[in-house]
């Protein structure tokens, strides 16, 4: 059966459990031995960091809450099976009592095309901070302190800042995780 042609599909799951569901469905496939229907169950998510304590923490943060993406043959039993798992809603596009609805090639490229480019851009953080603002220093011997940024370069993720240090102007080259801004 594994010559059959498999479509993806997107499965809405209760939100906050996706990953945990995805295992559901992994268990759930290998118990039954479907493993020729469905090809890949993946969770979209992409990489951040936050600053906790002044450390940075890289942590995985679900894309599309609430969904997940098959790639599966839904012949037979298949769709019934997947539904019947714990914490799954249904398929997206379904009519009621219709047959669940594949996402185009387009939007499939598009949905894989944004996993991978957010697992190979791991800090892609955009540039939070213009020219002339006023921001805090939070991290570093400068701590605590506030400056205006005179310069920004975006290639090595620095921001030149110019902080008032006894009285003194200084100018400091931080990165974009050592400053936020003041609200």
């Amino acid at each position: 059966m594994s010559d059959s042609v498999k479509k993806w599909y997107v499965v809405r799951a209760i939100g906050g459990q996706e990953n945990k569901v995805k295992t559901y469905i992994d268990n759930e496939i290998s118990r039954l031995g479907i493993e020729d229907y469905i090809a890949q169950v993946l969770v979209p998510t992409e990489k951040v960091i936050q600053i906790k304590d002044g450390k940075k923490i890289h942590k995985e943060r679900v894309y599309f809450p609430g969904y997940i993406m098959i790639e599966a043959n839904l012949s037979g039993e298949i769709p019934h099976i997947i539904k019947a798992i714990p914490g799954i809603i249904g398929f997206l596009g379904e009519v009621k009592g219709g047959d669940p609805v594949p996402l185009r090639k387009s939007e499939v490229n598009r949905m894989l095309g944004k996993v991978d480019e957010l697992a190979v851009s791991n800090e892609n953080v955009a540039i939070p901070f213009i020219i002339g603002e006023t921001v805090k220093v939070v991290d570093g011997p400068f701590n605590g302190f506030d400056g205006v940024i005179e310069n920004i370069n975006e290639e090595k993720r620095k921001l030149e800042v110019m902080v008032k240090i006894f009285g003194r102007k200084t100018p400091l080259e931080l990165s974009y995780m050592q400053v936020e801004k003041i609200s």
